[in-house]
C-alpha cells in the first residue's frame, strides 16, 4: 500500500484518517477480497501513528463491514457482500407463490447465496411487554407461541429471528407445533388462517450483542447487532405476528422502499 502519512490537522481523528486511507485502498482494488491487511505494527509505522490508533482504524473498518478479524490469523478484506434485507419485496405474496420459499430463503437465493435455517425453540410463552402491546395480548399470561429460528447464508450465521404469534391464532396448527410449514412457509400458513400479510411495521435499533448472541453469531469483538422489531398486519390492519430479528451489523444491510404521504 502506498505510504500515506496522517496530517496533524484536517478532518476527523487520526484513526479516522487511517481508516479512510485503508478504505480507499480496498475500494481501489489495492487490497482484494480475501487479502490480509498489514499488521497493526506495520500500519502504525506506515501512517506514523500509535498502534492503538491503527487498531481503532481497523475496528472502524470492521464495523463498516469491509474487513473481518480472524483470531490468531489477522484481519482480512471481506470476500462477500453484505446480505441485504428487502423490507417490502420479501413479504410479497407473488414472491411466496412463485418460489414457495420463506422470505429469508427467497431473499438469500436472489443474492446468489445458499440459505439455511433451523428452528431452535418453540413453545407457548409469556410475551415481552412490547410484543404484548403490539399484538394486543396479555403480558402476564402465556398468550403467544414463541418460535426461535437461526438463519444462515453459505453456512455463516446471519441473524436470529424470534417470532411471537397469538395463541388464539396458532392453537391447533403447525405454527404452534413444529417446523413442517410446507410451501410458502410461515406466511402461507397465516394466509390460510385468514391473515394475509398486507402491512408491516418495523422499528430498527442498534446495540452491542449479548455474550450468547456474540458466540452464536460468531461476531468479531466490537461488532454491534441491528435489532429489527417487525410486526405483520393483515388485510384489516390487525397485527397477527411480531418477530424480533437480531442481525449482525457487519454482514447485514437494510433496503426499504415505501410510499411517502403527499
Amino acid at each position: 500500500m502506498n505510504e500515506k502519512k496522517v496530517s496533524p490537522q484536517g478532518q476527523g481523528t487520526a484513526s479516522r484518517q487511517v481508516a479512510a486511507a485503508l478504505r480507499s485502498a480496498i475500494e481501489s482494488g489495492e487490497f482484494q477480497p480475501g487479502d490480509r491487511l498489514p499488521s497493526e505494527r506495520v500500519l502504525a509505522s506506515e501512517h506514523e501513528v500509535a498502534r492503538n490508533t491503527a487498531r481503532e482504524a481497523v475496528r472502524q473498518l470492521a464495523e463498516s463491514g469491509l474487513v473481518t478479524a480472524h483470531h490468531g490469523k489477522g484481519v482480512f478484506v471481506r470476500s462477500k457482500p453484505r446480505l441485504m434485507r428487502f423490507g417490502q419485496w420479501r413479504y410479497s405474496r407473488k414472491l411466496r407463490e412463485e418460489t414457495g420459499l420463506s422470505p429469508f430463503h427467497a431473499e438469500v437465493a436472489a443474492q446468489d447465496r445458499v440459505p439455511s435455517a433451523f428452528l431452535a425453540e418453540i413453545g407457548r410463552a409469556v410475551p415481552p411487554p412490547e410484543v404484548a402491546e403490539r399484538l394486543g395480548v396479555s403480558p402476564t399470561e402465556a398468550s403467544v407461541v414463541r418460535r426461535e429460528n437461526w438463519y444462515f447464508a453459505d453456512d455463516e450465521p446471519m441473524h436470529i429471528g424470534v417470532t411471537y404469534i397469538p395463541w388464539s391464532i396458532a392453537e391447533g396448527s403447525e405454527l404452534a407445533e413444529g417446523d413442517k410449514l410446507g410451501k410458502g412457509d410461515l406466511y402461507a400458513r397465516f394466509s390460510e388462517l385468514g391473515h394475509e400479510i398486507t402491512y408491516t411495521r418495523e422499528e430498527v435499533t442498534a446495540r452491542m450483542p449479548t455474550l450468547d448472541e456474540r458466540d452464536g453469531l460468531r461476531l468479531p469483538e466490537g461488532v454491534p447487532v441491528l435489532v429489527v422489531l417487525h410486526t405483520g398486519l393483515d388485510q384489516d390492519r390487525r397485527p397477527f405476528e411480531v418477530t424480533q430479528f437480531t442481525m449482525r451489523a457487519d454482514y447485514s444491510g437494510l433496503d426499504y422502499m415505501m410510499k411517502v404521504d403527499g
